[in-house]
């Protein structure tokens, strides 16, 4: 799919986005290390048409599953949560793996598990000046284990999915303040579905300060079936299309969710509450996947709007603080990317124009989105990157409504 044009249109009816893609990689790792066929995960609940993401979850389950390969050759594509999760967890089964992906994955963060896992007795060896290949060798032990915060929640992820297997009880504990913190909030919910216990140990000041794991538990077989919540992450879309108002209601969106990225919901309703002309500032510390459909959003409200505290949109899929500026820019909007922070002078209707996606998912359906209250329309080039996480996205927003050519 290229240069996809979504021109002016008004959007009605009812979507429901995907299952949760933070969920369900962790449900089927989760179910893979009780034991669980992947195809009876499928009967239970969680399909396979979750984009390219959570297929690479699969097919590298299916591989550490495979006897008799040393080492395993485990490719993880474009997905960071595959990688950064399942690299620990061949170390907790013993398994010597290489782990590839693509020239995008190799530039986002992962050399931090050197020193993680090293702790427990890991060796990584890197077959070059990017972050993949990358070998894992040695059969990971319980210890301690010091984590930066600021960098990826998927780090403490990936120790909480492989330690609950490794002799020895285990601590993790923060070397700087955590970001992303529900996404670990939600691996905690997970991994007590499967019979598997995390607790939080709190710091002085009522944050985590760390968790303790206890080694050699079981992870069971849940008595009930897998439900799976949609995924807020992509209801951002649908939702700040009905803040830009269009009659869109999206269905299977659960309240109380530990999903972070949950906080759309009371961000577009202080957008819309905000004085107009009064400046509106947003952190991204805790929302980074937000940050290109807020951008999008904020144009629409007059005044000025800072996302802040969103250096780590650098070491996106692109880096979202370049791709989500020149994407507005290219439209007509009036927006500045400093170091750690995007500025928007909203409140004008955004004439169009040419588009790139930047092979990120995110900015291609953000740029959709603007395009139906632009003057002329958007051509979006690259527009097959919604493949990653909503392979759907455009059949969708052409049902309802969308002017949307050549998908």
């Amino acid at each position: 799919m290229q240069g996809v044009f979504v021109g002016p249109s008004f959007l009605r009816g009812r979507v429901t986005p995907p299952p949760s893609k933070s969920m369900a990689h962790r449900v089927l790792i989760s179910a893979a290390l009780a034991g669980m066929p992947l195809e009876e995960v499928e009967k239970r609940g969680l399909g396979r048409e979750l984009g390219e993401d959570i297929q690479a979850t699969i097919d590298c389950l299916r591989a550490l599953g495979a006897p008799g390969q040393d080492p395993l050759i485990l490719d993880c594509r474009e997905s960071g949560s595959t990688l950064r999760f399942l690299l620990p967890v061949a170390a907790a089964l013993g398994r010597s793996a290489v782990f590839t992906g693509s020239q995008g994955l190799a530039r986002r963060p992962l050399r931090e598990y050197v020193s993680i896992l090293g702790s427990g007795g890991v060796r990584l060896e890197f077959r070059g000046e990017e972050n993949l290949p990358v070998r894992v060798e040695g059969r990971l032990q319980g210890g301690v284990f010091p984590v930066p915060g600021h960098v990826s929640s998927q780090y403490i992820t990936g120790l909480m999915l492989a330690l609950p297997l490794v002799e020895g009880d285990s601590t993790i504990y923060l070397t700087s303040p955590l970001q992303s913190a529900p996404y670990v909030q939600l691996t905690q919910v997970v991994l007590a579905q499967f019979g598997v216990v995390v607790d939080a140990l709190e710091g002085c000041d009522g944050n985590a300060a760390g968790w303790s794991v206890a080694g050699k538990q079981s992870y069971r077989i849940p008595p009930k079936p897998l439900v799976l919540e949609a995924d807020y992450s992509q209801a951002a879309f649908w939702l700040a299309a009905r803040f830009l108002g269009h009659e869109v209601e999206v269905d299977g969106l659960n309240p109380r969710s530990v999903q972070g990225d949950r906080a759309i919901v009371p961000l577009l309703e202080e957008m819309a509450s905000w004085p107009p002309g009064e400046e509106l500032r947003i952190s991204a510390a805790q929302i980074p996947d937000l940050v290109p459909i807020l951008a999008v959003a904020a144009c629409a409200r007059r005044g000025a709007t800072v996302i802040e505290q969103a250096e780590r949109l650098r070491l996106k899929e692109s880096d979202r603080l370049h791709s989500t500026t020149e994407m507005l820019r290219a439209m007509g909007a009036q927006i500045t990317a400093a170091d750690d922070a995007l500025i928007i002078e909203g409140g004008k209707q955004l004439p169009g124009g040419q588009v790139h996606s930047h092979n990120d998912h995110r900015i291609a359906m953000a740029a959709a989105i603007a395009a139906l209250s632009s003057r002329d329309g958007v051509r979006i080039i690259g527009a097959a990157a919604v493949s990653k996480s909503y392979p759907n996205f455009f059949q969708e927003l052409k049902r309802l409504g969308g002017d949307v050519r050549g998908i």
